[in-house]
């Protein structure tokens, strides 16, 4: 179990370091930078407990302290108003009453007398009931904000990357889920039979596993949203239909399908909901109802379906036959081959190149 406490410690640290010196640091990677430093402490510290305490080791959880640090990462990476706080610190708060009584009380961890009427029997039932309480609770949130996120994509950009999906974070919760499933159920099937088990061996070999996921897909993970002075000037506006009146509307959509015919800003491969709303000067959330609304589609249904009439066009052109499908594709604002085929396929049915060989 210490071999575990000291791999993990060595693991978070360096991780942590390799975040830090991230060229061009995003509020997300100082968090999450900031988050895998405190798992080498609580690394550390459960590896100083056992040394000191052996096989009796002082009470502790260190989900708690995993807990709100996913949220907020999570919560840094899909919210664009998102800054760091001090007040964010209070969710430490948790981890930092529990780690400090159970050195003060000198509470140890034995699952057979869990219930034990002695003077620290409230203890122990706060602790499992808060750290029923932390995983629920956090877990939920992560999920509905990922959720959200991969929906909200929709209305965000017209290339949509699969660092913005997060889906590694997705299958990260959904392991965390199991895992944690997997703990409650082992701690039930101990105290009934009245043996300690593996669950410390369990806990501390899947907070390592996370610390390693963590440290190799967070290095990776780019930031999503650019914090322009727009979208913050903009990012208090509520999006309520009753607000725009019908002719309004008409306007803006007009506006919209006229600078799409003339100026063509479908051909940026990175055009997004923000840039759409600076080059027309009109709030992201009025384009954004408008779309949905009168338009009848999202941003990125919008966008590359111009793509694909452009597409089209380009293939049903003979001076354009020398030029290859997938330059055709990139010329028209798809920035890869498989996002190309795929929106191409979904809005036509067919294929680039059947569609083409159904033009010659």
């Amino acid at each position: 179990m210490e071999t575990i406490a000291w791999i993990g410690c060595s693991t978070a640290l360096f991780a942590g370091i390799l975040i830090t010196a991230k060229v061009n640091r995003s509020t997300s990677d100082k968090l999450l930078s900031a988050w895998l430093f405190l798992m080498a402490f609580e690394f550390t510290t459960f590896g100083i407990d056992r040394h000191v305490f052996g096989e009796e080791y002082l009470l502790s959880n260190p989900f708690f302290l995993f807990n709100p640090a996913l949220y907020l990462y999570i919560l840094s990476l899909t919210d664009k108003k998102f800054s760091l706080r001090w007040i964010q610190l209070f969710h430490l708060l948790p981890y930092i009453f529990f780690e400090s009584m159970a050195y003060f009380i000198k509470e140890i961890r034995a699952i057979p007398f869990f219930t034990a009427g002695d003077a620290n029997l409230w203890f122990r039932l706060l602790f499992a009931t808060g750290a029923f309480i932390s995983w629920v609770c956090y877990s939920l949130l992560s999920i509905i904000k990922v959720h959200r996120h991969r929906i909200n994509l929709l209305d965000e950009f017209s290339t949509i990357d699969s660092y913005k999906m997060i889906t590694w974070i997705l299958f990260l919760l959904v392991f965390y889920i199991f895992f944690w499933s997997s703990t409650v159920a082992m701690g039930f099937a101990n105290y009934f039979t009245g043996r300690e088990g593996l669950i410390p061996v369990f806990t501390y070999s899947a907070l390592l596993l996370l610390t390693y996921i963590l440290g190799f897909y967070g290095l990776k993970q780019q930031t999503i949203f650019e914090h322009t002075h727009l979208q913050m000037q903009n990012g208090s506006e509520k999006y309520l239909k009753s607000r725009l009146q019908p002719s309004y509307k008409a306007k803006i959509k007009k506006k919209i399908n006229e600078f799409f015919e003339k100026e063509k800003p479908y051909l940026d491969p990175e055009l997004t909901m923000g840039k759409l709303s600076e080059m027309l000067n009109i709030s992201r959330h009025v384009l954004t109802e408008v779309i949905n609304t009168d338009l009848n589609r999202n941003f990125y249904q919008l966008v590359n379906e111009y793509r694909v009439e452009a597409v089209k066009k380009k293939l049903e052109d003979p001076r354009q036959k020398h030029f290859s499908i997938e330059a055709i594709g990139y010329d028209c604002g798809f920035n890869s081959k498989s996002t190309f085929f795929s929106v191409f396929k979904s809005i036509t049915g067919y294929t680039p190149a059947q569609y083409k060989s159904t033009k010659e």
